[in-house]
C-alpha cells in the first residue's frame, strides 16, 4: 500500500498522561513535518482536516469545508490526475500516492503530495483517508537541479546533457518535420582570452549566445556544448532553407570587442547538415563537425552544409561575402 495508517495508543493500554504525552509528540511530529491527516466520508462527500492541510490551502483552521470547492483549488492537470487516481481506488480498493499542485485561497501556488487508503464496510467503499504533505521546497529543489543539469550556468541556453538527450530523441523518430543540426565555433575567442582575461571571455560568451538566440529565434534548441561550441537545432524544410539559416547566423555572429589598446573581432564558423531520422547521433554530429572544419580550415567566418547522401558543396554568397570580408561563405 502507498500509504501508512498510524494507530495512536489508546488510553486504557497506557496511563492517561502518558497517552496525552504521545498525542502530543505525534501532532507535532507531523507539523512539523509539515504532513496534516485528511479524511473523506464517501456516502456525503463531507471533508474533515487536521489544521495543518487546512494552513496548505490558506483556509481558517475548522472553517466548514466544500469538496467541491476544494477540488477547484487544483490545477487543472492535477484535478484531472486526481479524480482519475480517487476513481480508480473506490474502485478497486488500492490507495495511491500523487503529487498535486495547487492555487490556494490566497493565490499562492503549493505542491502537496496526496496519499490515500480506502476503507470498505459490507463491501462498498465508505471513506477515503490519509496523509497531505507540503513539499513545494522539494519540488524547488528538484526544478532547480533539473535547470542545472539542462541549462548552461553561464550563458542560460541548454547544456551538452539536455543536447545530446533531445539530438538522440530527434534522431530515434520518425518525424516527417525536417530539422537540421548547425554547429558553431566562434572565431577570436582565444585572443580575448588571452589578451582580456577569463571574465571578458565570459562576457563574450554572454554576448555570443544573446545574438545567436536572436540569429536563430525559430530554433528548436539551442545549445553550448563546449568552450567557445555551440549547437543549434532547427526547423529546415530543405538544403536551400539550412543555408539561409546559416547565413542568418553568420551575419548575426559578427561583432568587434574595443579595448584602449586593441580591436579583437568575433565572427564564427558553422558546419551544417540535415538531420535524417533513423541515423546514428554521433554520424550526425560527426557530418556536421566535418564541414565546421572544412570552413575553419579555408579561413572561418563562414558556413558550410553537408548533403545527407553527398560530398559537402561550397557556393558563393555574394552579399554576405562582402560582409564577411575575405572568409568563405558557403552553401547549395
Amino acid at each position: 500500500m502507498p500509504c501508512n495508517v498510524y494507530e495512536i495508543p489508546q488510553p486504557h493500554a497506557i496511563g492517561s498522561q502518558e497517552f496525552m504525552h504521545l498525542q502530543e509528540l505525534f501532532d507535532r511530529s507531523f507539523k512539523a513535518a509539515r504532513i496534516g491527516v485528511w479524511e473523506c466520508s464517501l456516502p456525503d462527500q463531507t471533508l474533515s482536516w487536521t489544521d495543518t492541510v487546512y494552513e496548505f490551502f490558506d483556509l481558517v483552521p475548522q472553517a466548514p469545508l466544500s469538496r467541491d470547492e476544494i477540488v477547484k483549488l487544483y490545477t487543472p492537470e492535477t484535478r484531472k490526475l486526481l479524480n482519475e487516481a480517487r476513481d480508480k481506488a473506490i474502485r478497486t480498493g488500492e490507495g495511491f500516492t500523487l503529487d498535486a499542485q495547487i492555487v490556494t485561497a490566497k493565490g499562492n501556488s503549493r505542491w502537496i503530495r496526496i496519499t490515500a487508503c480506502v476503507e470498505f464496510a459490507n463491501g462498498i467503499a465508505a471513506r477515503i483517508f490519509g496523509v497531505k504533505q507540503d513539499i513545494t521546497a522539494e519540488k524547488a529543489m528538484v526544478e532547480q537541479l533539473r535547470y542545472l543539469a539542462e541549462r548552461d550556468t553561464l550563458t542560460g541556453l541548454s547544456s551538452r546533457t539536455r543536447f545530446e538527450t533531445f539530438l538522440g530523441e530527434i534522431c530515434g523518430t520518425d518525424s516527417r518535420s525536417g530539422q537540421a543540426l548547425l554547429l558553431a565555433d566562434l572565431d577570436g575567442f582565444k585572443s580575448v582570452n588571452d589578451t582580456l582575461g577569463h571574465q571578458a571571455g565570459d562576457d563574450c560568451l554572454k554576448v555570443a549566445s544573446r545574438r545567436l538566440s536572436q540569429a536563430a529565434p525559430e530554433a528548436d534548441m539551442i545549445a553550448r556544448i563546449g568552450g567557445d561550441e555551440f549547437a543549434v537545432i532547427h526547423p529546415c524544410s530543405s538544403a536551400e532553407d539550412l543555408a539561409k539559416i546559416a547565413a542568418r547566423i553568420v551575419k548575426g555572429m559578427n561583432w568587434t570587442i574595443s579595448t584602449p589598446t586593441k580591436n579583437i573581432r568575433i565572427t564564427i564558423s558553422v558546419g551544417a547538415v540535415i538531420i535524417i531520422p533513423g541515423q546514428s547521433p554521433k554520424d550526425i554530429f560527426a557530418k556536421a563537425d566535418l564541414v565546421l572544419y572544412d570552413v575553419k580550415s579555408a579561413g572561418r567566418n563562414g558556413f558550410r552544409i553537408m548533403p545527407p547522401s553527398r560530398p559537402a558543396l561550397e557556393i558563393a554568397q555574394p552579399t554576405l561575402h562582402k560582409e564577411a570580408s575575405s572568409s568563405p561563405v558557403g552553401g547549395f
